[in-house]
């Protein structure tokens, strides 16, 4: 499984219903699982980003369909990198020419 972190912002319709942020990860949470997308981790922080979730899934297609829905729901926009273990790295530095 590739491991996926996304660095969040709320929109403003996210911001003005920050109420219900809770209870829309325990939706995306769910929404994921079904999509064979497993979330590790979700985080509320504080400074430039809002929000940091940690994701895994089996695919590339997998993890951008899961965040493409979450985003066309209106309340945040991520920014999304594929996380590598040292034993993923090592296996691909020894790819290298």
């Amino acid at each position: 499984m590739a491991t996926y972190v996304s660095l969040v912002h709320f929109t403003d319709q996210g911001i003005r219903t920050i109420k219900d942020t809770t209870k829309r990860a325990k939706a995306f949470i769910e929404m994921a699982g079904k999509a064979g997308v497993k979330v590790r981790n979700i985080y509320w922080t504080q400074g430039r980003f809002d929000l940091i979730t940690i994701t895994e899934a089996a695919d590339e297609d997998a993890a951008t369909a899961v965040l493409l829905g979450l985003g066309a729901m209106g309340n945040i926009r991520t920014e999304t990198m594929r996380a590598h273990t040292a034993e993923e790295m090592d296996k691909i530095l020894a790819r290298m020419k």
